[in-house]
């Protein structure tokens, strides 16, 4: 009879524990959970990986919580908010490092869109005025003008294409295909002595 009593007392002391323990440990879970989600958006741009592995520690103490684990909960939640606080981390230098590369691309764009598509236009008129003429520069005949006329369409397609990238806001891409563009005008200024 005592030793009954003694283990009913015991089992409303445990359960009294775990009831105490049911409210911080719903805290708990929401506090990280809210803090998770304010950052979610841009962690999934800037460190997916990262916010997959905290997604699974915040679903491990939403399982402990529905287990009524609420002791684990409450010791748990500690670590998880350091690694929400970690991924918050990584996500503003990500953010950092991405604002400043786009930074540096608008002003590279900024420079290759005032310089490319003057020389486009005058290739256009050089290789219109060789072809009407069919008077070749040094070292050309009619083969290798018909090669850099095609290579001359490849130069205004690849301006075409990172126009329409860096208007799409992919000013990085944009800008690589814009270096290149430039490149291959130069060479074709030199190779039809494109006055400039």
């Amino acid at each position: 009879m005592f030793t009954r009593r003694i283990l009913a007392l015991a089992a409303t002391a445990i359960l009294a524990a775990c009831a105490n323990q049911k409210e911080p440990a719903e805290n708990a879970v929401a506090k990280v959970e809210a803090s998770l989600n304010e950052i979610r958006g841009d962690a999934q741009q800037y460190a997916a990986d990262k916010l997959q592995a905290v997604d699974t520690s915040v679903n491990r103490l939403k399982e402990n919580l529905a287990k009524k684990d609420y002791r684990g909960v409450v010791m748990g939640a500690p670590s998880v908010a350091a690694e929400v606080d970690s991924l918050k981390e990584a996500v503003a230098a990500a953010k950092a490092d991405a604002e400043a590369t786009l930074a540096a691309a608008q002003t590279e764009w900024n420079d290759l869109s005032a310089s490319v598509p003057p020389m486009v236009e005058k290739l256009q008129a050089r290789v219109n005025q060789i072809a009407k003429t069919r008077k070749f520069p040094k070292g050309l005949d009619k083969t290798s003008f018909e090669s850099a006329k095609t290579s001359f369409e490849s130069v205004k397609t690849e301006w075409t294409e990172a126009a329409s990238e860096f208007a799409a806001g992919q000013a990085a891409s944009a800008v690589r295909k814009a270096r290149s563009a430039k490149a291959k005008a130069e060479e074709l200024i030199n190779q039809l002595e494109v006055k400039v």
